[in-house]
């Protein structure tokens, strides 16, 4: 199981908690590249809507919604994403790798999967900041501890990789 989230630095980062010592060119080299899609993506759909037709599909009280929420507008340099570099990151990473492939329904729904993503974020994603390592660091699983299966996080979004002893 691969999520196409995934790119050559995170699959060689799993493949060394693995004790497989593998180089990076030769990941990439049998890293199988996807297709792009073959209709227009929901960010596309998104901003094609945005303005024409964005009460129809957020509602007539959306801004009020999301007052009530207490989310509040923080200001900044227009184009200048490097004075807020680290929420920058932050918001990056829960779009790519958390709400971009889904679709949240309610406050509630995204509450829950944001703490899901939280819960695997932390001690199951590889990280570059930790020499391609988790947060929290567990021992190299050699391979006589048993064969590798994929255990589902996020909601099936996102595997943890285990050895399991048959």
């Amino acid at each position: 199981m691969r999520t196409r989230l995934w790119g050559v630095l995170r699959i060689h980062g799993e493949l060394l908690k693995f004790g497989i010592d593998i180089g990076e060119t030769s990941v990439s080299e049998y890293l199988v590249r996807g297709r792009k899609p073959p209709s227009q993506t929901w960010l596309t759909f998104l901003e094609n809507h945005r303005l024409r037709d964005r009460d129809k599909i957020f509602g007539p009280d959306f801004v009020k919604q999301v007052k009530a929420m207490g989310i509040k507008q923080v200001l900044s340099a227009s184009r200048s994403p490097w004075q807020r570099a680290y929420i920058e990151r932050v918001i990056g990473t829960l779009r790519g790798e958390c709400l971009d492939p889904v679709i949240v329904f309610s406050e509630a729904g995204l509450y829950r999967h944001h703490r899901n993503f939280a819960d695997y974020y932390h001690p199951s994603r590889t990280h570059l900041g930790w020499q391609k390592d988790t947060s929290e660091p567990g021992p190299i699983q050699p391979p006589d501890a048993g064969r590798i299966i994929a255990i589902p996080e996020v909601g099936g979004l996102h595997p943890r990789y285990e050895r399991r002893a048959a």
